[in-house]
């Protein structure tokens, strides 16, 4: 068990809910980052830390911002390993690296899943990876004991859910909308039923994003998964130079 599998172990013995925070490796700065993931470990149980990219297609405007201000910051995969090493000193949090499939395979892909390891990565979620081109990524991540951890979206279709489902080591992200990341105010009306039924075909950890901004969505549905993932109301908030901490405690209230 690598350190993410014994926090998602803990939280389902203790019968709690799990917190993903996402950040931008490098946004605003990389000091910056390091020193959110240290100020907001109390209020998360785990970090999602985003490797810049030109081009991500399944992010919405908030976080191609941030990811654009990265670039600009030089922030690469190999800052990024730095960042993931120089908190290693201060939290064993789980830290997952989500990051678009062109950068990691011109890394190389055994050289990036070997540092990973190394440096104290927990889990790999790449958005833009097709299921059934996963296999070789999925044979390194075990390799080096990284876990793999897949999307699952509403046109998925259950069928496909439930495959998709089989693949992961660690938990399965269900996206709460259709379309790009981004704060919603409303999520679909599509998702409850999906969970449901989606809960009868796996033993996994259900992990909902893609619009997780308001107590109300945790609410409505904490019955139906294990955990949520919030991005761009964070990246917003970093913007905006306001309270992470504070909107946290707002969001998680009823947890």
């Amino acid at each position: 068990m690598n350190n993410l599998e014994k926090t998602l172990y803990k939280l389902k013995k203790e019968k709690k809910k799990a917190i993903s925070i996402f950040l931008t490796a490098g946004y605003p700065n990389v000091n910056t980052t390091e020193k959110l993931i240290i100020e907001i470990e109390k209020y998360s149980d785990i970090i999602e830390l985003g490797i810049p990219f030109s081009d991500p297609i399944a992010d919405g405007p908030t976080i191609q911002y941030s990811s654009q201000k990265a670039l600009e910051n030089n922030v690469n995969l190999e800052k990024c390993f730095s960042i993931v090493k120089n908190i290693r000193k201060k939290t064993k949090i789980p830290v997952i690296l989500m990051g678009y499939l062109n950068p990691i395979y011109n890394y190389g892909l055994n050289a990036f899943f070997s540092k990973s390891h190394k440096t104290g990565v927990d889990g790999i979620i790449i958005p833009d990876l097709p299921f059934e081109e996963s296999s070789l990524i999925r044979k390194l991540a075990k390799k080096y004991n990284i876990a793999y951890i897949p999307l699952v979206a509403l046109t998925s279709g259950l069928k496909r859910a439930e495959k998709i489902s089989k693949i992961s080591t660690g938990f399965i992200y269900v996206t709460a909308v259709t379309g790009i990341t981004g704060a919603r105010a409303e999520l679909s009306d599509e998702l409850i039923p999906f969970l449901k039924k989606l809960k009868n075909k796996t033993s996994k950890p259900l992990f909902v994003g893609f619009g997780i901004s308001k107590p109300e969505h945790i609410e409505k549905l904490k019955k139906y998964c294990e955990g949520f993932i919030i991005g761009s109301a964070i990246i917003s908030l970093i913007k905006k130079k306001k309270s992470i901490i504070n909107f946290l405690k707002y969001i998680t209230r009823n947890i």
